[in-house]
């Protein structure tokens, strides 16, 4: 980017404030708000893979898997560019780079896209199209930590105040982007009906190649074993964590200061349990089976 492009959004993030807005009661920044027309009508095509996520959910994990499962494991051409310029985010409109669908609109086929949307708020051409859709879903409570010290670094979305505010604001679904519980039962109810293959971030944890072999197959791949082997090793924590094309490290520190919090901070299962106090596991329990009652979605909180 041009240093005095640089400098001056260095200049206006100095004195930034995320103003927030809603859609259709869903909160997200303002600057979403302003161009929803432009969103909601953006034309799919039928060879678009949709990554559909929760914020915090295991997104560029799953972007990297997918690019690399569409280049059949060639890691050098999966290191054109970062991974948020591979992957247009749709629901973003972060001035003064170009909106999201816009850059979307500019790219050859297939495309990859990628959304934080609940399933009711994602264009109708994706559905016109019969998109295929990876959906990743993580347990709310390491969501929860995850999303907070992201909000905690990210410069372009509101301060998430003490641990115990964002807590609360998770639980009623004041975070940018909505209700975790609306997310993941809407996609979940939703999966039989559209091209959409739900993963669960513990199962990909558990067992990576298992589930890269099971995504592959989805997207009408059969790799070999070797590049099912390569692709697990190039999307590891520890080598996107080194990778500048995943880790966000090109990302000017006055947006993401990963001083406070790294991009790529832990990828484990059970980190909640070094935040949650007893009280607020008791709190989130409970309304954790009221929200989740009769949803058929089980997850798995520690492995």
């Amino acid at each position: 980017m041009d240093p005095e492009v640089l400098k001056k959004i260095e200049e206006d993030m100095k004195n930034f404030t995320c103003k927030m807005g809603e859609i259709q009661g869903v909160p997200f920044p303002e600057t979403t708000c302003e161009i929803w027309d432009k969103i909601y009508n953006f034309q799919a095509r039928e060879d678009d893979i949709l990554i559909a996520t929760f914020p915090k959910a295991g997104t560029t994990w799953m972007q990297e898997i997918v690019d690399l499962i569409l280049l059949n494991g060639d890691v050098e051409r999966s290191m054109r560019a970062p991974s948020f310029m591979k992957v247009p985010f749709i629901d973003l409109n972060a001035k003064p780079r170009i909106p999201g669908v816009e850059a979307a609109n500019t790219m050859e086929s297939p495309r990859l896209i990628k959304t934080h949307f609940q399933i009711q708020l994602v264009p109708p051409s994706f559905w016109e199209k019969n998109v295929k859709v990876v959906y990743v879903a993580r347990n709310a409570k390491d969501c929860v930590v995850s999303y907070y010290h992201f909000q905690r670094m990210n410069k372009a979305l509101p301060d998430p105040g003490t641990w115990n505010e964002y807590f609360s604001m998770f639980l009623a679904g004041k975070n940018p982007w909505g209700s975790w519980f609306d997310n993941v039962i809407g996609w979940w109810k939703a999966k039989d009906k559209h091209q959409i293959l739900y993963v669960f971030y513990e199962d990909m944890i558990e067992d990576p190649k298992r589930e890269i072999r099971k995504i592959s197959k989805f997207l009408g791949k059969d790799l070999t074993e070797e590049v099912l082997d390569t692709i697990q090793l190039h999307t590891s924590f520890d080598a996107m964590k080194e990778n500048p094309m995943t880790n966000f490290s090109t990302v000017p520190s006055f947006v993401f200061d990963q001083s406070v919090s790294a991009f790529l901070r832990k990828g484990k299962v059970g980190d909640w349990k070094n935040h949650f106090t007893v009280a607020q596991n008791i709190v989130f329990d409970e309304e954790y089976k009221r929200k989740m009652e009769g949803s058929g979605l089980n997850f798995r909180t520690e492995l």
